[in-house]
């Protein structure tokens, strides 16, 4: 019997290998977001007897009704470090809580909730997309397994304990605290978090099918070749061979029309057996995808029994090396944006539910973006929800992906090393790949933030890197670059000397200044990326934060506003923004930082007015909507005073971020900064190449009349444009 029925298989796996395309039966997917039952223990495998509390998923466990106490009372290890060099807590607490200093009362939460299966398939798997920290599974009082993962999907296959037509019974336990989890695993790491607040975070799922299961597909464009390299991971759950024919047919995203397809490929698997297949597949007159236009196409991947959608863009992204430069589709393209640090928004007060709401993060990454100029982020420190990133997808704005980790060094933990498990850095990182990788708006890997450690480039960049068809440029912070493309990271922080005692740096110094990194980067035949700079952070109220009060006392002295400590932040971050994009010298100008939190105490914050409806503060998006115009402007002038009835002569310098030439008119004028009155001006025509830049030298004579505050403001308005870019300096007028 046995060797008639694998007869009968490779009988239907020769028909199979001719046969046209088929309609498979499909996956079915039920989706569990909503509300789940909660409840807290400190035993990690008793389920709890009573679920008194409910809350939503995806959220946190913050937002859980009736509230818990204590629910986010965490100290991290970095954290416990820095309160140890500012003299805030003993010396031995670093040693005593190696894990982090558990302030509350549990190690575990456990949410719970009812869901009804279809009738009987072969396969039903649990995907939970991101939870914190780690993940148990129970279905029905059955353990199904566990994930260490807090920043990509635990997938549990269900078959054993499910109840197929009936009432199913699922419990998930997380870790109430990142200790719960080995001191050697990634679980988060941040020396500027002061809550760690734990939740399943993100979608829930459990889908339905019959083997061969469709276990995941990694699309990898190929723009010189107008392809796609399609890799099918494909799995028979059962225990007997199975044989099926596995179809691909590309269509576009909006409008649903066909594009390609592939003749059905005949598949056989032995039980229980894996395989993974690679194709080729034609684009005929391919779409691109970029930030200014993104295009999306759908890759539909079917058996006899499964079925999966994989939306993906016509991109490749790179960083070439000899140039310094960031190319796109084979051009090269200028970087600008800002960050988003979500997990540290996480513990705001005004969070709540705001990371799930549609609109509310449609804005956040879209129309605001699109204001600001902005076409990169980097989502720092800590992974966003899913739906993040196929809203980047749809919208245009392309995305430097960073694993949760910011240890520094051993130094920084005063005679303390931090270790990692490999393996298990290895195993998380893959599956972090896994779940990013179809996504055109992500361009780059970023192993960690700010952290030096061996095991980056000589262990786990190497071990993973080949999992990615597209071959994405990866950054790796302190640690030298593995590619020899691959970016390096600068964080010009020229004012931090304010913040250990006196401030030594001064904004006139950029006028002598040439804008190339001023300290020592991993390698100097990479192309670079400024990704933070600044540090004039302000709370949203424009009180200092942890980070600036010295800062802020000593460039405007105590006796201000918040409102002009904000206008004084705009105007400064604006100015050193201009600066590094007209010397040219980096790849990309990133901002920090765009979200974060906002609270008496905090390190950083960001520059919203009302997080809750997404406007910015008026200074701030003002004066950098200006600096990061396509069309740059800068004034290379800092001095605090003119002289009334003297002759200057100044330097402007532009560049220009689009692929035409632009001309028009450079207008330099002085402005009484009170009643807005013109008191000089002068003009001349410009034109500049396409991805081009140029300096000019402008005469402007200061009327003897003038006096008190005023604005030296260019403005650079080329042909056809509706408004200027414009670039301001405040100075006096003295007699």
């Amino acid at each position: 019997m046995q060797r008639k029925s694998l007869l009968s298989v490779i009988v239907v796996f020769a028909v199979l290998s001719f046969a046209p395309v088929l309609h498979a039966a499909g996956r079915e997917t039920l989706r569990l977001d909503g509300q789940w039952q909660v409840a807290d223990s400190k035993s990690p495998d008793q389920i709890p007897a009573e679920f008194a509390h409910t809350v939503a998923v995806p959220g946190l466990t913050n937002m859980a009704t009736p509230a818990f106490k204590d629910v986010d009372a965490f100290i991290s290890r970095e954290n416990l470090a820095n309160r140890i060099r500012a003299k805030l807590v003993p010396a031995d607490w670093l040693q005593k809580h190696w894990k982090g200093k558990v302030d509350q009362d549990r190690d575990y939460f456990w949410y719970r909730r009812t869901f009804r299966a279809p009738a009987r398939r072969g396969v039903a798997v649990l995907r939970i997309n991101k939870a914190q920290f780690g993940m148990g599974v129970w279905l029905n009082g059955s353990k199904i397994g566990d994930y260490a993962g807090c920043f990509t999907a635990g997938i549990f296959p269900l078959n054993d304990a499910i109840k197929w037509d009936a009432e199913n019974t699922l419990v998930v336990r997380i870790g109430a605290h990142p200790a719960v989890l080995p001191d050697t695993y990634p679980t988060g790491s941040d020396f500027e978090k002061m809550k760690w607040t734990p939740g399943i975070y993100d979608s829930v799922s459990v889908h339905f099918c019959d083997s061969p299961a469709i276990e995941s597909v990694q699309v990898a464009p190929k723009i010189a070749t107008g392809e796609i390299v399609i890799q099918t991971r494909v799995k028979n759950y059962s225990d007997a061979p199975v044989a099926a024919a596995l179809v691909h047919q590309v269509k576009t995203w909006k409008g649903d029309q066909p594009v390609a397809g592939l003749k059905a490929q005949g598949v056989l698997l032995k039980g229980g057996e894996e395989q993974t297949l690679t194709h080729a597949l034609k684009i005929p007159d391919t779409h691109l995808w970029t930030p200014e236009d993104p295009f999306l196409y759908v890759l539909e991947t079917a058996t006899a029994g499964d079925s999966l959608s994989t939306r993906f863009g016509m991109r490749e992204f790179r960083f070439d090396g000899p140039t310094r430069r960031a190319m796109l589709n084979g051009k090269p393209y200028f970087l600008r944006g800002s960050n988003i640090t979500l997990h540290r928004f996480f513990e705001d007060p005004l969070c709540q539910d705001r990371p799930w709401n549609e609109d509310w993060v449609r804005k956040l990454l879209g129309e605001l973006p699109r204001r600001m100029h902005w076409n990169y982020f980097r989502f720092c420190i800590g992974p966003v929800p899913d739906r993040w990133l196929e809203i980047c997808d749809e919208v245009g704005l392309m995305i430097q992906n960073e694993f949760f980790i910011w240890t520094g060094g051993p130094g920084w933990y005063k005679g303390y090393s931090r270790t990692h498990d490999a393996d298990e850095m290895i195993r998380q990182y893959r599956d972090w790949m896994r779940d990013n990788w179809n996504h055109p708006s992500v361009v780059v890997w970023d192993a960690n933030n700010e952290t030096k450690d061996d095991i980056f480039h000589t262990k786990v960049i190497p071990a993973v890197r080949p999992l990615d068809l597209s071959n994405r440029p990866w950054e790796n912070s302190y640690n030298p670059p593995v590619g020899p493309d691959d970016p390096v990271e600068d964080h010009p922080y020229l004012m931090i000397s304010g913040f250990f005692g006196q401030q030594k740096f001064k904004m006139t110094d950029l006028e002598k200044m040439d804008g190339r990194p001023r300290g020592k980067l991993p390698s100097d035949k990479h192309a670079p990326l400024v990704n933070e700079y600044g540090w004039l952070w302000l709370n949203r109220d424009g009180t200092p934060t942890a980070l600036t009060k010295s800062v802020y006392a000593q460039l405007m002295g105590e006796d201000v506003t918040n409102r002009q400590r904000l206008d004084m932040y705009a105007y400064l971050l604006a100015a050193k923004t201009e600066f590094w994009r007209a010397h040219r010298h980096y790849a990309g100008i990133i901002h920090f930082v765009y979200l974060t939190c906002s609270y008496p105490g905090v390190y950083t914050a960001d520059h919203f007015a009302d997080v809750t409806k997404l406007e910015l503060d008026p200074a701030f998006a003002d004066y950098m909507n200006e600096a990061f115009k396509p069309l740059g402007l800068y004034v290379n002038f800092f001095q605090p005073a003119l002289k009334a009835g003297e002759k200057h002569e100044f330097t402007v310098m532009m560049v220009n971020d689009e692929y035409r030439p632009r001309k028009g008119t450079l207008t330099l004028s002085l402005t009484d900064k009170a009643s807005g009155t013109e008191l000089a001006k002068t003009q001349q025509p410009f034109e500049i190449d396409a991805l081009g830049d140029k300096t000019f030298k402008l005469s402007l004579t200061v009327p003897p009349t003038a006096a008190g505050e005023c604005i030296l403001r260019a403005a650079a308005k080329a042909d056809g444009d509706a408004s200027a870019t414009v670039s301001r300096r405040w100075v006096k007028v003295e007699k």
